[in-house]
């Protein structure tokens, strides 16, 4: 079993800057792999090694993200060898854009019968381009996913639904959004660091590739922070609790926020 793990090597929003007029600088933030990826490198790793089957990572994105940093980050989290699209005429590409690119590299990876992707990435967080890869693909795809395991001529799939959890035997190629609370992921230690820089990488050009056509533009034209409300500025007497809490309760209520 071929199973690949589509990642994204992203800045951490926890690092960047909120100006005053509520823009971000992102200058000071860090790349690593996205927060939410490590539990799809681990349930595929979890598959591989019960079915002896391999894993490989791929990536896409501008050229900065091609680092030796960014390479052991990947391959020290239990892939089998890396494939990456590293072309900054990809820097800024929307979800639709990045989508097409990862369908048509697991495309060139071939034979793949196991896409794993996390739910969202931490930059962006619009958590749509797992399923628009299965549309470019023509796979199934599903999401929510809180279990792989290998089936009778496929995968047994778990996923969590508002009504319970529905299990799921999957026959042919799949496309898996993991949630972020599917497995604890490994961390990887000296010896798998160490390993990663053994393992093999492709780098794979974007001209190489069968990449559609963009159709539709995607333009930010602006931009504006949520409206916080005026503060009404209620000051409560806390001499009778039980009446302050009663009048708390009330001016809530009155704000809408019960």
């Amino acid at each position: 079993m071929k199973i690949v793990v589509a990642y994204k090597w992203a800045p951490n929003p926890q690092d960047a800057d909120v100006r005053p007029d509520g823009s971000v600088d992102w200058s000071r933030a860090k790349n690593a792999v996205s927060e939410y990826d490590p539990v799809a490198f681990e349930l595929a790793r979890r598959l591989a090694d019960a079915t002896g089957g391999e894993v490989v990572g791929l990536t896409v994105g501008a050229a900065s993200i091609d680092t030796p940093l960014a390479r052991k980050a990947a391959l020290s989290r239990g892939l089998d060898r890396l494939v990456m699209v590293a072309d900054d005429a990809l820097a800024g590409a929307d979800g639709t854009r990045l989508a097409g690119v990862l369908a048509a590299g697991v495309r060139a990876i071939g034979d793949v019968d196991v896409v794993l992707a996390g739910d969202s990435s931490v930059d962006i967080a619009e958590g749509q381009v797992a399923m628009t890869l299965a549309g470019e693909l023509g796979w199934l795809g599903l999401n929510a996913v809180s279990s792989v395991t290998a089936g009778d001529g496929g995968v047994v799939v778990e996923r969590g639904l508002p009504s319970g959890v529905a299990t799921l035997a999957v026959t042919g190629p799949v496309v898996l959004a993991a949630s972020s609370d599917a497995v604890v992921a490994r961390v990887p230690g000296m010896k798998d660091i160490l390993g990663a820089a053994k393992k093999p990488v492709e780098l794979v050009a974007l001209t190489d590739l069968a990449v559609p056509a963009a159709e539709v533009a995607l333009v930010t034209l602006a931009t504006a922070k949520p409206d916080a409300g005026a503060r009404q500025g209620v000051v409560l007497d806390g001499a009778d609790p039980a009446a302050a809490v009663a009048q708390l309760v009330g001016a809530l209520r009155q704000a809408r926020a019960l």
